[in-house]
């Protein structure tokens, strides 16, 4: 299985990053690479996010951004909204979301990682996700393969 790769960008550097990536080339600026791993599992941790912060039934389903990259897909708002409050969220005894998400997030079928790791990308993907909400031209996309 290949990876997935999420970042923040606007769409034409997105386009750029995509087109990059697809010839195997280097690319700059932050990201989140995610080894074993496809677009489904990042759109079942957005489905998991929105449970977390009582936000669960959005539309959390990555969509296609260009027909020139069939494996550039855009993050929804709802998911940017729900991975974001993954950061402050505050719940009267359920304890840490985050923490909780990631477990759950490590727990699904054929999950290549385990909780601690699932923490770490939890926590990196909800930064990026905060970096979007506080940008007004930036997306968070996620190219896989």
């Amino acid at each position: 299985m290949g990876f997935a790769e999420i970042f923040v960008a606007t769409h034409d550097e997105a386009l750029k990053r995509a087109a990059a990536l697809e010839s195997g080339g280097d690319v700059a600026g932050a990201a989140v690479r995610i080894p074993g791993i496809s677009d489904f599992e990042v759109e079942q941790l957005g489905d998991l996010a929105g449970t977390a912060v009582h936000a669960a039934g959005a539309d959390y389903e990555l969509a296609m951004v260009d027909v020139t990259s069939d494996a550039l897909l855009g993050v929804p708002a709802a998911m940017v909204r729900a991975l974001s409050e993954l950061l402050s969220y505050e719940s009267e005894g359920e304890g840490n979301v985050l923490d909780d998400v990631a477990a759950s997030w490590a727990g699904q079928d054929d999950m290549p990682f385990g909780v601690e790791e699932s923490r770490g990308y939890v926590q990196q993907l909800a930064v990026l996700a905060a970096d979007v909400e506080k940008s007004e031209r930036a997306g968070l996309y996620v190219w896989s393969v």
